[in-house]
């Protein structure tokens, strides 16, 4: 491809492990003579042409670092035909010939719809906390949100036990129970309500018949948030309507799972997916998510990292189920 600019956007929520991305890319950029715009503010500041050519001075000492340096918004304008066609004339002026975009579904599906329309050369890389995108095991920021909640129910568990008390703990994923399925095995909990395991049964019933509390004196049930509102709260009144003999408290993590120093695991993620944008450049791959299956890096069409209901593994479901007695 022409050796014009890169540009680099981080979109949609935050995730820890954006920076050492945005780093990554801009370094391995460099050193195969690219020269590399950071896009302030997503694709709103792609609209409004808020950039600033980048140097590898610009990205030291951020690889530790939550957050992102570029800053990061959803944009109603792109998703209008208008906005997109001012985001395209954007990148001509600015002589950029490929845009790296990193974030979640949203973000990749506006990847997506702009590749198609303005046949502009996209390379999105996964950085969501949630784990929902398609093709990949893993994406940029899980990992370090998983621990996150992990730390924070460790010192939930100290309280409940010592008030005898049921803790429903609210943790962020939508539509995937990644975050909770996970966080819930790692910390000990009692149970995880999540999407994936909505069928015709009553999964409060299931936990409170299991007979949790003839072993214990504390009990955690970690929940993931929902559009719907049958989030922690829900249940929690819930509890306290049809089972008053119990003592419940609620907490919601709310955007604590979204801060913090990424861990190794996403550091180590992120510039392995960022070097390897560059290269799925150098190689003529357009409008593709780099990813990662079984430990080794690949190439996702669009089309298959935005689908829908990524699945989670249900044998983890009978693995808390079990050691949870």
């Amino acid at each position: 491809m022409e050796r014009g600019f890169v540009g680099i956007l981080t979109s949609g929520g935050d995730a820890s492990g954006m920076n050492a991305t945005i780093r990554a890319v801009t370094r391995s950029a460099i050193c195969h003579g690219f020269k590399v715009k950071g896009i302030f503010r997503g694709y709103e500041g792609l609209i409004n042409d808020e950039m600033k050519e980048m140097s590898t001075e610009d990205v030291s000492n951020i690889i530790q670092r939550g957050g992102t340096i570029l800053k990061t918004a959803r944009s109603k304008e792109f998703e209008t035909s208008e906005g997109r066609k001012k985001a395209y004339e954007v990148m001509q002026k600015e002589n950029i010939s490929a845009l790296v975009v990193i974030g979640g579904d949203g973000s990749l599906r506006g990847a997506r719809t702009f590749a198609e329309e303005y046949d502009v050369t996209c390379i999105g890389l996964p950085g969501t906390i949630d784990n929902d995108l398609c093709g990949t095991d893993v994406t940029i920021g899980y990992d370090t949100a998983l621990n996150t909640i992990v730390e924070c129910v460790d010192k939930i568990r100290d309280t409940a036990t010592s008030h005898e008390r049921i803790f429903f703990v609210e943790v962020m994923g939508r539509d995937a129970g990644f975050l909770a399925q996970n966080s819930a095995i790692a910390s000990g909990a009692e149970a995880a309500i999540i999407p994936e395991d909505q069928t015709d049964s009553d999964q409060l019933e299931e936990f409170i018949s299991r007979g949790f509390r003839k072993t214990k004196n504390s009990s955690i049930v970690i929940v993931t948030e929902s559009p719907n509102g049958k989030g922690a709260t829900y249940y929690a009144e819930r509890v306290m309507r049809e089972y008053p003999q119990y003592d419940v408290r609620v907490t919601i993590l709310g955007h604590l799972q979204r801060g913090g120093s990424p861990s190794a695991n996403d550091r180590i993620l992120a510039s392995r997916l960022g070097y390897t944008a560059i290269q799925a450049l150098l190689e003529g791959q357009r409008n593709v998510m780099v990813g990662i299956r079984n430990d080794e890096v690949v190439y996702v069409p669009f089309t298959e990292a935005i689908k829908k209901n990524k699945p989670i593994d249900k044998s983890l479901i009978a693995v808390l189920n079990e050691l949870s007695i």
